[in-house]
């Protein structure tokens, strides 16, 4: 994306942001301070029902609510009014201001009925009425001796009984625990205001008709087990539940029956269970929050704020490096060609900043490859065309006769300077990256088979043994340039190696990626200070050779710039009076 439309956008970024976020806040603050003028919210109303609701279940009384309303209070800031048709059982309003008018009530926002739901789904027909009887008997006991304890200062904990009913029993752990009293709480509540024979009727009458009724004593009518404290006596009296007829062929209990028996478990336990309770939460005409401008005001400076500093970055960030190229590029046009821009990042102003780099890398480098090839040309040049002149002149002269033998050296001279620059203008290429190179799949083997045999005739003119030793691996390179590659090293090692040495080619595979070559000859060797410009230009190992017979110099020059072209390396380790060799290493394809 161009940096035209990156600024744009950011613009456009800044401006939707502010309005959004704006219009954010004031919606959000409006909902809530509107909000607030309610009562409470579902989830609030059904946080405080459920711990209310849990509190009277397990405590068998509303007795000692009253702390846990106050908390309720503190944690959710509400008025909390709690009553049950007898009595108001708390209202945090009042108690926490008892000299202040009571405010009207707000509306009704929960039901708290902490008394259990019979379940007799899947209990047999023929135990309906026994289990019913038994889960009137263990609630009342249960639910009194809960009542019990707490108004001792006894904990209590609940676990889930038979058919909904929950078990009641003294918290072991409380410190306030004592098991004296605890048996009190349970002889003083197990049969407390129980009327057996009312709960033996009324479940009768939901069970069967009067015709269809068993006979009291008879052994198919269920009851209580005998030995419980609940075991019926025989039922007596009328009830006023209308009787439910059941069918006596063994099908399905009717919902009629199971909800008879539901009101006479809820009927047999009313006066000891807590009474449903109503919650409300609130109070009528409490004053609404006004819609305040403070936190609007604030996002708005916010946004405002985050657009000057985006705005003060952007410009830091554009102007900075536009400010370096430009600079740099008043240096370079006045000559400095060493000028870099720092380069930070990915965006266009950086890639700006690499491409005058770049530009400049490749100013300096032409300009360094130029001065360099006139001061090399100037320099090599300078002698033999000086000899030159001087015997055309003594010639033009009359001063020397003109001979076979003297053109024949003026000759050679010419095609040595030919030559010379030939190697200059095949080096300046190669440096300059646009050396043409025609890359084919080549057998390093073949290869050096193929330069053996062409430098054989002068080996063994020179009484040199020249062998190759290679293993088939396979490079992308251009064959030529590599045959020319290891003709200058066989040439060198061929001029350093006294008669009767030997001159060796060796090819392998070092790895999955990379292959060797080496040309090791146990000639004269070099110099240890003279190791580290091998691969300058002009250079010449034994300084009193001539260009006859030393060649121009630039043969090594020429190699490494081959061989970094392939992506390869050449280094040479040599002992003076042992030998020498140079190791090429090219990537596999």
């Amino acid at each position: 994306m161009s940096f035209r439309f990156r600024v744009l956008g950011l613009v456009m970024l800044v401006a939707l942001s502010a309005t959004g976020a704006t219009a954010w806040l004031t919606l959000r603050q409006a909902r809530q301070q509107l909000s607030a003028t309610a009562s409470a919210d579902q989830a609030q109303i059904d946080m405080i029902s459920s711990e209310l609701r849990a509190y009277a279940s397990r405590q068998g009384t509303w007795e000692g609510v009253p702390t846990l309303v106050q908390r309720l209070h503190r944690d959710t800031g509400q008025r909390i009014h709690l009553e049950t048709d007898v009595d108001v059982v708390v209202d945090t309003d009042t108690e926490e201001n008892p000299d202040r008018a009571t405010r009207p009530l707000g509306p009704l926002s929960a039901l708290v009925n902490p008394r259990p739901t019979l379940s007799l789904a899947g209990v047999p027909t023929a135990q309906l009425a026994a289990s019913t009887v038994n889960a009137i008997g263990n609630y009342r006991s249960g639910i009194l001796l809960a009542a019990c304890l707490t108004r001792s200062g006894v904990g209590v904990t609940t676990t889930p009984g038979a058919l909904g009913v929950p078990a009641f029993e003294p918290t072991a752990d409380d410190e306030r625990f004592a098991p004296d009293l605890t048996e009190n709480c349970r002889v003083g509540t197990a049969q407390a205001g129980r009327d057996t024979e009312a709960d033996l009727t009324r479940t009768d009458n939901c069970i069967a008709s009067k015709d269809s009724l068993p006979a009291p004593n008879s052994p198919d009518r269920a009851t209580p087990d005998s030995g419980s404290p609940l075991a019926p006596t025989q039922p007596t009296g009328s009830s006023s539940v209308r009787p439910v007829p059941i069918p006596t062929d063994g099908s399905t209990t009717p919902d009629d029956t199971i909800n008879c028996l539901t009101q006479v478990f809820n009927l047999q336990i009313n006066d000891v269970a807590p009474q449903p309770a109503r919650l409300y939460l609130g109070a009528q005409g409490d004053p609404a929050a006004a819609l305040t401008s403070g936190p609007m005001l604030a996002g708005v400076a916010g946004v405002a704020g985050v657009a000057i500093l985006c705005t003060a970055l952007l410009s830091h960030r554009v102007l900075r490096p536009i400010g370096r190229l430009t600079a740099a590029a008043q240096r370079l046009g006045r000559g400095d060609l060493g000028g870099r821009v720092p380069v930070e990042g990915r965006d266009e102003l950086a890639e700006l900043g690499r491409s005058f780099n770049q530009m400049a890398d490749s100013l300096q480098r032409g300009e360094e490859r130029q001065r360099r090839l006139v001061a090399d040309v100037a320099h090599e040049l300078r002698s033999p065309l000086a000899n030159l002149r001087g015997y055309l002149e003594a010639l033009k002269d009359g001063v020397i006769t003109p001979d076979p033998e003297l053109f024949a050296s003026l000759h050679e001279e010419a095609v040595l300077q030919q030559r010379i620059v030939d190697d200059l203008q095949e080096l300046a290429l190669a440096e300059a990256g646009t050396l043409a190179y025609h890359r084919v799949f080549v057998d390093l083997a073949e290869l050096l088979e193929t330069c053996r045999t062409a430098h054989l005739a002068l080996a063994e003119a020179a009484g040199i043994t020249l062998r190759a030793v290679a293993e088939p691996v396979t490079v992308h390179a251009d064959p030529d340039r590599l045959r020319q590659v290891v003709g200058n090293l066989i040439t060198n090692a061929l001029r350093a190696t006294a008669p009767g040495g030997n001159v060796t080619l060796y090819a392998s595979r070092i790895d999955t990626t990379s292959a060797l070559v080496r040309v090791s000859d146990d000639g004269s060797g070099i110099a240890p200070d003279a190791l580290p410009h091998v691969f300058d230009r002009f250079w010449r190992a034994d300084s009193a050779r001539g260009r006859g017979t030393g060649g121009s110099g630039l043969g090594l020059a020429i190699t490494q710039q081959i061989v970094t072209a392939h992506g390869g390396t050449i280094t040479v380790t040599s002992t003076p009076g042992t030998g020498t060799t140079f190791t090429l290493t090219l990537p596999l394809p």
